[in-house]
């Protein structure tokens, strides 16, 4: 399972397609995640902006998709649980205010996600298939985004036990 993960994730980048006249903005994140209990991980992104393909009426929103892998740890050192996940998530933001002359804005989504292991931090979460819901506060710069979200992943009561695991995530997002 864990060698389809990483082609998986460059396969799922590879679906977002920008117009040949825009300018594309792409970014890669990194997030430290808390989950319940003990669970800790790591979230590496890319994200791509596709802005261009909104209708006028949603010109206030910002749109990307993120491609990321997910690295979580449950336990302690010597008795440890992990998984690996891969997700792809259409993401909106909007703007709440500006603090500093710099926007800080709303975001949220609900995308897909393919957990390695469905049995992690003692929970069984029954598939492999799940959807990650977000919302979160990010504050822009320049060149760079920090956000602060909270994650659910559920399999949206297709499959009993539907526990759902829940995380917390601290991001910096670098754009180029």
């Amino acid at each position: 399972m864990k060698a389809v993960i990483i082609p998986l994730t460059l396969a799922l980048s590879s679906l977002v397609i920008t117009p040949a006249q825009a300018e594309p903005r792409h970014g890669v994140a990194s997030h430290y995640i808390q989950g319940e209990g003990d669970v800790k991980g790591i979230k590496l992104a890319y994200q791509y902006y596709v802005n261009d393909y909104l209708p006028e009426q949603f010109s206030q929103f910002d749109v990307y998709f993120e491609t990321s892998i997910n690295f979580w740890r449950y336990g302690k050192d010597n008795q440890h649980d992990q998984n690996v996940v891969v997700a792809l998530s259409p993401v909106f933001q909007y703007p709440m205010t500006t603090f500093k002359g710099r926007p800080l804005v709303l975001e949220f989504g609900i995308g897909v996600s393919l957990l390695d292991d469905t049995q992690f931090a003692g929970k069984n979460v029954s598939t492999h298939y799940q959807f990650e819901d977000r919302v979160g506060v990010v504050y822009k710069m320049e060149n760079a985004d920090i956000g602060v979200r909270y994650m659910h992943y559920s399999n949206a009561g297709f499959k009993s036990p539907n526990p759902g695991l829940d995380f917390i995530s601290f991001s910096y997002t670098h754009f180029f």
